[in-house]
Parts: structure tokens; sequence; C-alpha cells
């Protein structure tokens, strides 16, 4: 009897101590666990948080206050606005006449070139709108905002390095704290950032071009790439025979799904621009190329939603006499259509992220006006970024930051699409 008590005693203490290996195995694969979403969820807050440091500032753009003094023999030579007059009117002489004005003491040509570099050559521009939207103004001196140039910009948002002035002389900077001190100088929210296509002068470069090249390159992919994602999804999930044929295709479209997207680019080139002739740095092209980078993913979420399907839904419609063609369109594709549109989503949010087959087709090209068609030259929004950290005038970085932020923007909505997509109309069997 002892000795089974002692051997029953020797198996549980045997039992415990693997018991407590186990639980250790186990407590330590959740530290790693929780420790690595720490990690993870560390590094993107740090990610996050660099790029709204460094591109909140670039929502506001610095402004000069002055009195423009808008003269009627120059614009209203008649006694009346006159459009010709209104539209070769010298507004940068009006501009600099004012803020001239400010600065009596500067008499010498070259201080004067060198107080006039405060403004931005945008300034001009936005003055004669001004004036064309409200001819009233003639002949009289109205306030007026006057955008400040990059360097005068970052001076005065303090992102210059403690102690430097960037590329400002000693007389500007006293002239901008002259401005500072008199409550002339201030910043406003920079819509040209949202409104502007690209430009050479990091004060008037803004991301509307390379959005709507984004857009148009992404209608372009959308509408190549869902129908015929769909349709082959639906020939070979329900219609295709199980041979080598079919299974060497369905290889061949997962090893799409992983080719990196510059060999897609690189495609793009061969065939489209040199081999058919289509226009280059068009959004026509991009979204080709984005499409047939998206088909692989359309695809495989098409199949995998049709597959979820049960099959009892299939016999039943084929037992009240459905043929099978209805069977698929009027009673599986409407149960699949919300996986469907979330794999969708998802492979249009990675190709709005793509810049690599964007770049072999031509569509870094510097293009300043706003693309009106899908034929027309533009850029995108990732390429537009690429273009901008390239740029050696600082006033770019911050517009690189809070470009990335707006690209991050549409992907995060994207996503949540998606998700709120599949949550709303998901069915579980």
């Amino acid at each position: 009897m002892t000795e089974s008590t002692a051997s029953s005693r020797s198996v549980r203490e045997k039992v415990r101590a693997r018991q407590g290996k186990r639980y250790s195995a186990e407590r330590r694969f959740r530290l790693l666990g929780v420790t690595s979403i720490v990690i993870a969820v560390s590094a993107l807050l740090l990610l996050l948080g660099s790029m709204i440091v460094k591109g909140s500032s670039a929502f506001v753009q610095t402004h000069l206050l002055l009195e423009i003094t808008l003269p009627a023999e120059e614009l209203a030579p008649n006694g009346k606005p006159d459009a010709k007059a209104m539209a070769d009117a010298n507004y940068t002489a009006f501009i600099r006449r004012a803020l001239a004005k400010k600065f009596s003491d500067v008499r010498s040509r070259r201080d004067k070139r060198s107080l006039y570099k405060l403004i931005s050559e945008g300034a001009s521009i936005r003055l004669q709108k001004l004036v064309a939207a409200s001819p009233d103004m003639i002949g009289t001196t109205v306030p007026f905002a006057a955008k400040a140039s990059d360097d005068v910009d970052q001076y005065f948002k303090g992102k210059l390095p403690k102690g430097q002035t960037g590329r400002l002389s000693a007389k500007q900077t006293k002239w901008v704290e002259t401005l500072r001190e008199a409550g002339e100088i201030e910043t406003r929210f920079n819509t040209a950032f949202f409104t502007n296509g690209d430009s050479r002068e990091p004060e008037l470069a803004g991301i509307w071009g390379a959005m709507m090249g984004s857009l148009l390159a992404m209608a372009v992919t959308l509408v190549l790439s869902f129908p015929l994602g769909v349709a082959a999804a639906i020939y070979l999930e329900e219609f295709a025979p199980r041979n080598r044929w079919t299974d060497l295709i369905e290889v061949n479209i997962n090893n799409l799904a992983a080719v990196p997207s510059i060999v897609f680019g690189l495609l793009g080139l061969a065939v489209f621009l040199n081999f058919f002739g289509m226009p280059r740095s068009a959004p026509l092209v991009g979204g080709m190329v984005l499409a047939l980078m998206t088909l692989p993913t359309v695809i495989i979420a098409g199949r995998a939603a049709l597959g979820a399907v049960p099959p009892s839904i299939r016999e039943a419609a084929l037992g009240v006499g459905a043929s099978p063609m209805q069977v698929v369109l009027h009673h599986v594709l409407p149960l699949a259509m919300p996986g469907i549109l979330t794999g969708t989503i998802i492979g249009a949010a990675r190709a709005l992220g793509e810049t690599a087959p964007l770049l072999m087709i031509g569509m870094v090209a510097f293009i300043v006006d706003i693309p009106g068609s899908i034929t027309d030259p533009a850029t995108a929004l990732p390429v537009q970024i690429f273009l901008w950290a390239d740029s050696p005038e600082r006033a770019f970085v911050e517009r690189t930051a809070a470009a990335t932020l707006v690209l991050l923007a549409f992907l995060i909505v994207m996503n949540l699409l998606a998700v709120i997509l599949r949550k709303r109309f998901e069915r579980r069997w």
C-alpha cells in the first residue's frame, strides 16, 4: 500500500511539473505576443507622430498684411473697369509699392530686391483674381494678405534650426521681425495646398493635381479590374472543369498576386507605351497598369467569397428549375458580393499607394496643370510625395509629410469602408 501511494505521489508530481512547464511556456508565449503588439503599435504611433509633427505646419501658410492701392488710371483708364487693363496690369508692382511704403528707409536697389523677395511670386496672381472678382475695389486702398516666400514661411514658423535663418539675410530677418512686432505677419489656413497643382515654389505647391490623377487612375483601375476579376472568379469557381489547365491558371493567378509591382510597370512600359503607343504619363495607362496588378487580388477574393456560399443554396435553386447561370447570377453572386467588394477595395487601396509602376510609365513628370480627363498628363499622389521628398527646399519637407498624411487618410478610409461593407452585408452560415 505504501509503495502504491508513493508511486501515485510520484506520478502526480511529474504531472504537476509538466503542467508547470506548459503553463510557463504559455505565459512566455502570451508575453511574447503582447510585446510584439506593443512594439508594432509603438512603431506605428512613432511613424504617425513624426508625420504629424513634420506635416501639420504645411496646412497653414505665412502671410504679410499689406494695404494695397489699386490705381484707377491703370485699371480703369476710361473711368470704368476695363477687362483688358485689369488683365495686363502689373499687380506685382502694386504689392511692391505697399511693401516699400512700410520700409521707406530702404533706398538702394539691392536692398529693395531683397525686400521684395519676402513676398511669394504667386501673391500677384491672387490679387489679380481678387480684383477681377470685385472691380468696385479699383481706385481704393484695400487690405490684402500677401503670401510670404517659403524662406520667410519657414523662419516665421520656427522650422529652422535654433539660431539659423536659412537663406534669409540679416536685413531680411530684421524686416520680418519688424513685421512680427507690428502684428502685420501671421499664419492662415493653407487652402492652396488642397486646390493647387505642383509648383517649383513650395508655398504655391498643392496636391490637387496629384489627387485628381490618382482618382482618374483609380477609376480606370476599378472599371477594368472589377468586372474582369468577378467574371474570371465566377468561371473558375463555378463553371471551369477541374483539369491541369485550370490548375495551371490558378497557380499563375496566385503567383501574379505576389509579383513585385515594378514588374507590372515594366509590362506597361513595354506593351502599352512602346508597342501600342498610348499617351505617356496619362491616368489611362496608369489605371491599366494598376488594373493588371489588382486583378489577381480581385479574382482570389472573388473565388473565396463564392466558395463560402453553402452548396445548399445552389442545390435549392437547381431544385426549383433554375439554370446554372441563373443559380450563379440570382443566388450565389448576391450572397458573395460583400466579400468580393471587400477584396476589391483592399486591392484598390494597395494600388492607390503604389509608386514603382507609375514611375515606369512616366507619371513622374513635373505636371502643373490639373488633369481633366484620363488622357491628360498627370501624376499621382504617391509619386508627388516621391518628387517632393527629393526636392532641396526645406519647405518641401513639411509638404511631403502633409501629403503622406492625406494619402494615409485615403487608405484608412478605404480600409474602413471594406470593414463596414463586410460587417454590414456579411452572412454567417
